[in-house]
């Protein structure tokens, strides 16, 4: 048969397996590529000579390309072909792999990441479509569970991994990587995938740059919103305003245009697909901002090493593994919104135990809070991923995935950017509360101190000790934050329903 098949043709056999195995190594690359780079900041920093604000733009700039990128993969995909654009991304995306780790100076650094997010973007949405179309839909929680291997695996193995390539050889390699599994992906992609038909539709350009204004605008004010202190800053109130309107203009054209529309509004009528969009959103804010906690509180609070800080939280990515697989098998025969609830409810006990931690705890806490994590992050993303398209039409599949995947992304840097907030304005409550215990004058001091006057010196280190009390505290309350949030986010799962079993449609084919 032709590598001409329909959208919903079930592949069967090898080529199956090579399908998945290239698409999801494409899908490991982008995912991991979204962390791996930060533990190596203060390397490039040093290297090319750059100051806190402006090294912060290696990550801002991939950030903002994949997030404007992302909604464009599905009309892409259905213009000139999924394959071709998959082929087009990882080849894309491994030469600006290379020219980061080649890059000299920030300026050519920045561009370098910026066109490794133009070219990546499309990886994890089209990878998801692919493995929905390749597999019929009694299989589709196996393979969503697959997916989700990827995607999540990705971001938690990402500082352990640029930990240990920037102390054993330098932060280069944390993008020369990329280079290898690139090329064997493209290889698998090229030799296997099937290209799905394309059809002639008009670009509205109007949709798409007012949606890219207020999604990047959106990035943009999330990620500099900590450093320029929020809306007490100008560029803030700019960005926001800025965002607000490209969004309004977006809703009101993708409804009342008369033309071929950017995304689809055929797209909001299926129930499950809105509540989906809704529940990852609401998933990314309450389960990737711990990811984005612990390594600072390890590393600056406890004084881990980079790479003993990446050793201590793979277990989480070991517990979602331990979930994961076995819901491959009986994912089908299970209600999937049992399995979210339960998996939120995991999460939230982790966090209970994250809102113990001290300055003086021991390993064990970590490995085992971020071991429940996993498990509970595992059972979340793979039954809600086939809960959301288990009644989508497949000819509806690439935006679908496209915009699943940027709800994903907004939630989470909203969450991110929301305890991270929280985090230094409560360390600078907790610190003042603290001092006004702890200060020259106090008796109880005094007297801890041999009854002398505290020097200078000791008044500092006593304010360094009272910093990091302070930071402690602001780090539990996050975790705190994030534990309610796990617990609320449960009764959502009513918003989804539970998709009817039916037979395999008549035009779908198997292709040995």
């Amino acid at each position: 048969m032709s590598d001409q098949v329909a959208p919903s043709a079930v592949i069967e056999g090898p080529r199956r397996t090579l399908i998945t195995a290239s698409i999801m190594l494409s899908s490991l690359m982008q995912s991991l590529d979204g962390t791996i780079a930060n533990v190596a900041l203060p390397h490039i920093q040093g290297s090319v000579s750059a100051t806190q604000d402006q090294i912060s733009w290696v990550l801002t700039s991939y950030i903002i390309a994949v997030a404007i990128m992302t909604p464009l993969s599905g009309w892409l995909a259905g213009k000139i072909g999924r394959k071709r654009v998959f082929l087009f991304s990882v080849a894309g995306f491994t030469i600006a792999s290379m020219l980061c780790g080649l890059a000299q100076s920030l300026s050519q650094i920045v561009l370098a990441r910026l066109l490794q997010g133009i070219c990546g973007a499309a990886l994890v949405p089209l990878s998801q479509a692919t493995l929905l179309d390749i597999n019929p839909p009694s299989r589709h929680a196996r393979a969503m569970a697959v997916w989700v291997m990827g995607v999540t695996i990705g971001p938690i193995l990402g500082p352990a991994l640029g930990g240990w390539l920037t102390e054993s050889y330098n932060w280069r390699w944390v993008f020369y990587i990329n280079v290898p599994f690139g090329v064997l992906a493209f290889l698998g992609v090229l030799s296997s995938m099937p290209e799905n038909p394309t059809h002639t539709s008009r670009f509205d350009f109007f949709g798409f740059t007012t949606l890219s204004i207020a999604v990047g605008s959106t990035q943009l004010m999330l990620d500099r919103g900590q450093i320029k202190d929020w809306f007490t800053s100008t560029e803030i109130c700019i960005e926001a305003a800025v965002a607000a309107i490209g969004l309004y203009l977006f809703i009101v054209h993708m409804l009342t245009g008369r033309r071929q529309r950017f995304v689809s509004p055929a797209l909001f009528t299926d129930w499950n697909f809105i509540a989906g969009n809704i529940f990852i959103f609401a998933t990314g804010a309450a389960l990737f901002s711990s990811l984005a906690l612990q390594p600072p509180l390890l590393q600056s609070l406890l004084n881990y090493p980079v790479v003993t800080a990446g050793l201590v939280t793979a277990p989480r990515g070991i517990g979602g593994l331990i979930a994961i697989l076995p819901l491959g098998r009986i994912g089908d025969k299970i209600d999937g919104r049992l399995l979210i609830a339960a998996g939120f409810a995991i999460t939230a006990c982790a966090l209970w135990q994250m809102t113990h931690f001290d300055l003086q705890m021991g390993t064990s806490s970590v490995v085992w809070s971020g071991f429940l994590q996993g498990v509970g992050s595992g059972m979340v993303f793979a039954p809600l991923s086939a809960a959301t398209f288990a009644t989508l039409r497949p000819a509806l599949r690439n935006e679908g995935t496209a915009i699943f995947a940027l709800m994903r992304n907004l939630g989470s840097s909203i969450g991110i950017s929301a305890v991270e907030t929280l985090l230094t304005r409560n360390t600078q409550i907790m610190h003042a509360t603290l001092a006004e215990h702890v200060n020259q004058f106090s008796t109880a001091l005094r007297t801890q101190l041999t009854g002398t006057a505290p020097s200078g010196r000791t008044l500092a280190q006593l304010n360094a000790t009272v910093t990091q009390q302070a930071a402690m505290v602001a780090y539990n309350d996050d975790f705190k934050l994030l534990m309610v949030l796990s617990i609320a986010v449960i009764p959502l799962v009513l918003l989804l329903r539970k998709a009817r079993r039916r037979p395999a449609p008549a035009e779908q084919v198997a292709v040995e």
